[in-house]
């Protein structure tokens, strides 16, 4: 892929149904899980992207056999003592936040050192949101400021803990669950609401986990050391690489777009909840349950008159990754739009929080910004005939795909630098672009 494109038009009218890549976050999970299991476990429609072929490498290199074809990935787990790998074995997590958290659970009780590391974006984020808990396990860890490279150590007894997780982080939570599937006894873990995929896996395994709902809380119990067997899986497609598409349909007049097969978990579908909301023209169709999980094809039509949103904070966490594309619907809407305690946006591949602020105001949208709030002033009229140079976002895959999507709604010329972030998490993404009729060069 180049590593810069220009777009120098707006897309045309369309009406297209498209298949998206498989979800992101199912397709890691799987893998670790696959790992720890007894046997051959097998997933289709397993995303291709950066962060998931880095969590293949990582299993590699704690001595997991794999295969990856066209259409599966197939990985040998050996169960929980099936980890095998020389001492100060060096993880290479890439830019997958989800893999470089999730993995200190599965080492709880690994035997030798392991230097994890990441690229230049992932060295910048903070991980003592795991850290804290791990050590609680008994894990060694040494780090820099709670920065990456780290090295981690697990121990011979892990202890069961009690955490309190109120950020409403899903890394933070499936990271414990991973530890505590390895220690005997029982973990409790007191937490906001947020993605379960991880808690669906554990119930489809048929893993003791128990969960209630307390009010505002989840209290998520579990005891640890039981052994399961391998499993196939179906990865639906990922709703985080629909919403560009959503968000694309319904900023460009007279189209129209089915999403076909698309994971719509409710601790997910924050963004459509939001933008129906918003008076958006958007269809769930052909729901079914698969392991737990909600599926279905998702309609999305052209819709002008966009209201704008008070948005309530208990959807935040449900639309963390999409709160980009939330920001660029909100600059149309007729109104100010407001948003509060999101302040987990800055602790993203990028600051996203600021970058959204930067980039509406280089588009000519009036924004207030606080360390934890937003407010946008929309401008249904908006027309972009300008030249627009996108560049310096740490490489965050979102931020370069919101200014595609910026790009062929609104007009104006774009010149869009590293490009090749795309691949963390949606390689076909131009392909799928220009599938709608786009022209980028």
């Amino acid at each position: 892929m180049k590593n810069k494109v220009y777009i120098n038009e707006k897309i045309k009218n369309f009406n297209k149904k498209i298949f998206v890549p498989g979800d992101k976050s199912l397709s890691i999970r799987f893998i670790l899980l696959a790992s720890q299991a007894l046997g051959k476990s097998t997933a289709y429609n397993i995303l291709k992207s950066e962060d998931v072929i880095c969590a293949l490498k990582s299993i590699k290199k704690l001595g997991i056999k794999y295969k990856l074809s066209k259409n599966r990935c197939v990985i040998y787990g050996k169960g929980f003592k099936g980890f095998n790998y020389k001492n100060n074995t060096i993880i290479d997590a890439g830019n997958s936040g989800t893999l470089s958290r999730l993995i200190f659970g599965l080492l709880v009780d690994s035997k030798n050192n392991i230097i994890l590391k990441g690229d230049k974006s992932l060295s910048k984020r903070d991980f003592s949101r795991v850290i804290n808990p791990m050590r609680m396990f008994g894990q060694n860890i040494k780090s820099k400021n709670n920065k990456l490279p780290i090295v981690l150590k697990g121990t011979k007894y892990p202890r069961p803990i009690n955490y309190s997780e109120l950020r409403g982080s899903a890394q933070v939570k499936s990271c414990i669950l991973l530890a505590a599937m390895k220690t005997p006894g029982e973990t409790k873990i007191k937490c906001i609401p947020s993605r379960n995929h991880t808690e669906k896996l554990f119930l489809h395994l048929n893993l003791p986990i128990k969960i209630k709902k307390e009010r505002k809380y989840e209290i998520i119990s579990f005891n640890g050391k039981k052994n399961y067997k391998a499993f196939d899986y179906k990865i639906p497609g990922d709703i985080s690489s629909s919403s560009f598409f959503i968000a694309l349909t319904l900023l460009t007049k007279k189209s129209k777009i089915l999403i076909k097969n698309v994971n719509v978990n409710k601790s997910r579908t924050g963004i459509i909840d939001i933008l129906k909301l918003m008076k958006a023209k958007i269809k769930l169709k052909n729901i079914r349950i698969y392991n737990g999980e909600n599926i279905a094809d998702i309609e999305v039509k052209s819709s002008d008159k966009l209201k704008p949103i008070n948005c309530p904070t208990q959807m935040n966490s449900r639309s963390i990754d999409e709160f980009l594309l939330i920001f660029l619907i909100c600059s149309v809407a007729n109104g100010v739009s407001k948003f509060r305690n999101i302040e987990e946006l800055r602790n993203k591949e990028t600051d996203r929080l600021d970058f959204a602020s930067k980039f509406l105001k280089k588009i000519g949208i009036k924004t207030k910004i606080s360390k934890d709030s937003f407010k946008i002033y929309g401008n249904p009229t908006l027309k972009l005939n300008k030249i627009y140079e996108i560049k310096n976002f740490d490489k965050d895959h979102r931020a370069c795909m919101l200014s595609f999507i910026a790009a062929l709604a609104f007009g104006g010329k774009w010149i869009i630098h590293d490009t090749d972030s795309v691949n963390t998490s949606f390689p076909n993404f131009i392909s799928l672009l220009k599938q709608l009729g786009a022209k980028i060069n």
